[in-house]
């Protein structure tokens, strides 16, 4: 980013406009600015688990997790430009490889609750998977070319990653997932299988 925020209260936007880093100014309901923001709740989200006890490799990979989003906002702020590497992507996919191998199989669904810490990891979960749908939008908005690959597999190889950090989380102290009480499971039990 070329320019670094001095002043907060610019005031440029109460035309109902913003802008880009190339200094290009769009309408703040536009795509761009919708994916932009999905990706700081996001991050804001992050922010809030990080609040919470956690493991020091968890707590290690969600600061760099910050770290990515910030570069995937600057990208999408900066239309044409590549931040988001390909490299961080596989991160996720190493991360989502060693943690899954330590959960066993799941049962049924699973609610999105237990200890705080795994009910905040849902909620980013669930917000990933917003600012990836707001991502492909945009992409659909503008045309494919407009946005890179690498910040839809981010998000998504996120949003499952969040998914099973929530599970480790709630056997950080001896707890399980919190199931969905389906008739197939409550038969299951009943049935002794």
């Amino acid at each position: 980013m070329a320019n670094r925020l001095t002043q907060i209260a610019t005031r440029t936007g109460d035309d109902g406009t913003s802008g880009l880093a190339d200094n290009t100014r769009l309408p703040k309901h536009h795509a761009r600015f919708a994916a932009m923001g999905d990706v700081d709740e996001l991050n804001s989200h992050i922010g809030l688990l990080l609040c919470e006890p956690l493991p020091g490799p968890v707590r290690a990979l969600l600061v760099d997790v910050q770290h990515q989003l910030f570069n995937l906002g600057g990208e999408l702020s900066m239309p044409g430009h590549a931040l988001l590497k390909e490299e961080a992507v596989l991160q996720l996919d190493q991360a989502l490889a060693d943690h899954n191998a330590a959960l066993p199989r799941l049962q049924e669904f699973i609610l999105p609750a237990g200890t705080r810490a795994a009910a905040q990891a849902h909620v980013c979960r669930t917000v990933a998977r917003r600012a990836e749908r707001a991502v492909v939008a945009l992409a659909a908005h503008e045309g494919e070319g407009a946005v890179n690959a690498a910040p839809r597999h981010y998000l998504n190889r996120l949003s499952d990653l969040l998914f099973v950090l929530a599970r480790v989380l709630n056997r950080m102290d001896g707890g399980d997932d919190v199931y969905w009480k389906s008739e197939r499971l409550a038969r299951t039990q009943r049935d002794g299988g």
